[in-house]
């Protein structure tokens, strides 16, 4: 169930320590906001000095207040928190907000003086949010202890940065937006950001879940609670950059960015991952009213063949797709509008909705009633006639149209509520575009919970995040394994071995170190064969592997001259795979600080790095899913069979993929492990190189 924050979000009782009737200090503005409903609990005011404070007596001490306290806010400077805290512990507190700043964040000593007081908390039974936190609210309980006022709502709101989430609050506003909580963070000394997303996730009165963050914590845990929720997850974070691939030993590691590891996080995790403020806010709007579409099919409707084409365009460039409408589709539509009006799709009324406004609902109905449709976007001048009349600079205000434009601007507002019934009694999305968001007919949109946007493309992207995904089953974290036996030998053949005990086929190989060895090795198995020097980063790059090796006199000459350049300690002697029709991938597994193990799959060989066509998911990694990394890569077509090839054993190489990625999570000592090449063709998969690097 998680942990009980019921303290933190309705407390039977407040107390503010540091309250202040300086406007300049963060205790004066949570002292005010805790003070809006002050019917609702005890509120109680602290300053050491007495006096009164927004004109109410305050007590010198937590001890002085003479009675229990469900919930204290800590606002004082930095050498009085812990004993504020020790304090509030004594006076019977389950929960603590930590204002105070001057932690984790200033360095080493910091961390310690926080963790022995997060330490000091959970043994009291008690919990802390913060410190160096702006406060929290929970508009469902008339709790108010952040300096600002959040609009009510569903979304609960948990960030790290107090001024993004008002400019989230701002944002949130024209889309009729509101928040059922707000949580500032903080250094989460003791509640997480995963205590918080699962306690929202139980929480009734929140629809979704929108967090900004830069320190997951334990990343994993997020993306697990996040999955688990079942409520709409919407992830702004930053420092997504490329420096944590800089030191990485295997391709694997080099191409695998923290960018990449959070992507691939969201993905598996079902979060949508934006990258503004702006693009939050979309998305949030989307998936406010709960209608997710089963397929990427949209209609686009117009007025205007322009925006029609750009809707197009925008929708298809966010992952949908805007396909021709069928014949019998096309023919209703027909009998809907006039002989110039374009029925393909997009759906173009030509100029009809100027004539007749009701034209645009109707058109509207008719799509969202259409089975080979999943989706509408109507896009262009809807909400021109009533912005007009209702004094928002409308064209037909400033044509001088005041009598037509009331009696257009009437039939719009009426069109706007057949459209909210027409969206009522479907499952199916629609979003609009509009040249006047701010129109009364498109408030009234709003208001029925039919998101409408400015720009076209922010209509694509909330359809985007309107349509489920295309994941093998429903989304999830699949669990760690138990831990294996740790990996003693991480030279190329220990890992060889480790591998092929997991289930991954090899070619025949033996490990040498001299010409007797290679002899008897060539003895082992028929040629032709391929040599490798060990303990070489890249061997190819160095020359360390000859390929196609058709006898032992080649392999002895090959040996020799090896031996004479490089010096190598030893060598494999393996036996050379059949490349004819094979394609070459590579799998592998980075192990990131904060997400645990991280699978990479994509075209492979000695172009890795230059063609950079990778795919990321936790890991393991099911066969199934790994069959979609595999297929959504830009050479996709070359797994599929093209110009007279035949198609590759796509379920071998997710095969490999899934026993690969099991056995890397059931060893937490190996950070890097990859098969490079991995050959696939039509008739199996066969792993010709590995290589793993120990933590």
């Amino acid at each position: 169930m998680g942990r009980d924050l019921s303290a933190l979000f309705d407390p039977k009782s407040v107390a503010v320590v540091g309250a202040s009737d300086d406007p300049a200090k963060y205790g004066h503005a949570v002292a005010a906001q805790a003070l809006r409903v002050p019917d609702r609990r005890p509120v109680h005011l602290v300053n050491r000095r007495g006096g009164t404070v927004l004109g109410r007596t305050t007590a010198t001490s937590l001890a002085g207040i003479g009675e229990p306290v469900d919930l204290v806010v800590i606002s004082v400077p930095g050498p009085g928190f812990e004993a504020a805290v020790d304090d509030a512990l004594a006076c019977g507190a389950r929960a603590i907000v930590g204002i105070t700043a001057g932690f984790a964040e200033t360095g080493p000593l910091g961390l310690a003086r926080q963790q022995a007081i997060a330490d000091r908390v959970r043994a009291a039974g008690a919990v802390l949010v913060g410190p160096n936190c702006l406060g929290i609210a929970d508009n469902t309980t008339e709790l108010y202890l952040a300096s600002d006022r959040f609009a009510p709502g569903g979304i609960a709101l948990l960030s790290q940065s107090g001024n993004l989430a008002l400019e989230l609050q701002l944002r949130c506003a024209p889309h009729g937006l509101g928040f059922s909580r707000f949580v500032s963070l903080g250094n989460q000394a003791d509640v997480t950001l995963v205590d918080l997303i699962e306690d929202a996730a139980r929480h009734d009165a929140t629809r979704a879940i929108a967090v900004y963050a830069e320190d997951f914590g334990d990343g994993r845990a997020f993306a697990e609670a996040a999955a688990a929720a079942g409520k709409p997850v919407v992830l702004l974070t930053a420092g997504r950059g490329t420096a944590s691939a800089r030191s990485a030993q295997s391709h694997t590691g080099a191409l695998t960015t923290s960018a990449d590891v959070v992507a691939a996080a969201c993905r598996d995790a079902g979060v949508e991952l934006v990258a503004t403020p702006h693009e939050m806010t979309v998305v949030l709007a989307a998936l406010n009213g709960g209608r997710r579409a089963t397929g990427r099919r949209t209609a686009v409707c117009t007025d205007g063949g322009g925006h029609g084409a750009i809707a197009a365009d925008a929708a298809e460039a966010a992952g949908l797709s805007v396909p021709e409408l069928g014949t019998v589709a096309q023919q209703q539509l027909r009998r809907l509008l006039w002989e110039q009006s374009a029925v393909r799709n997009p759906v173009d009324l030509a100029g009809m909705g100027e004539q007749n406004p009701h034209s645009y609902g109707d058109t509207v109905g008719a799509l969202l009633a259409l089975d080979e449709v999943d989706s509408v976007v109507l896009t262009g001048y809807f909400g021109g006639y009533s912005a007009a009349t209702g004094g928002l600079g409308g064209p037909a205000a400033e044509s001088g149209t005041a009598g037509g434009g009331s009696a257009l601007a009437a039939g719009e507002l009426e069109t706007a509520h057949q459209m909210a019934g027409h969206a009522a009694r479907t499952a199916k999305p629609l979003v609009v575009q509009s040249m006047f968001p701010d129109a009364p007919s498109c408030r009234t949109l709003v208001e029925a919970g039919i998101p409408v946007f400015a720009s076209t493309e922010d209509a694509a992207r909330a359809l985007a995040a309107m349509t489920a995904g295309e994941t093998a089953g429903p989304p999830g974290v699949r669990p760690l394994p138990q831990a294996a036996a740790p990996l003693r030998d991480p030279g190329y053949h220990g890992v060889r071995t480790l591998l092929r005990g997991a289930g991954v086929p090899f070619p025949e190989a033996r490990e040498i170190t001299d010409e007797a060895q290679l002899r008897a090795a060539a003895d082992a198995f028929e040629g032709p064969y391929v040599l490798k020097a060990l303990h070489l980063l890249h061997k190819s790059d160095a020359g360390g592997v000859a390929l196609g090796l058709p006898d032992r006199a080649a392999l002895v000459t090959a040996f020799r001259e090896m031996h004479t350049r490089l010096g190598a300690a030893s060598y494999s002697v393996e036996a050379m795979a059949d490349l004819t029709d094979g394609v070459e991938l590579i799998v592998g597994v980075n192990r990131d600080p904060r997400f645990g193990p991280v699978a990479m799959v994509g075209l492979g060989g000695v172009l890795t790095e230059a063609l950079h066509d990778v795919a990321f998911a936790l890991a393991p990694v099911p066969a199934a899913r790994a069959e979609q990394l595999l297929t959504g890569l830009r050479t996709a077509a070359l797994l599929k069979g093209v110009r007279g090839r035949p198609a590759v054993d796509l379920a071998a190489a997710a095969a490999v993929i899934e026993r690969l990625t099991a056995l890397a999570a059931a060893h937490p000592e190996i950070t890097e492990i990859e098969v490079n090449p991995l050959l696939v063709r039509p008739d199996g998969a066969l792993a010709l190189d590995a290589r793993a690097v120990l933590a």
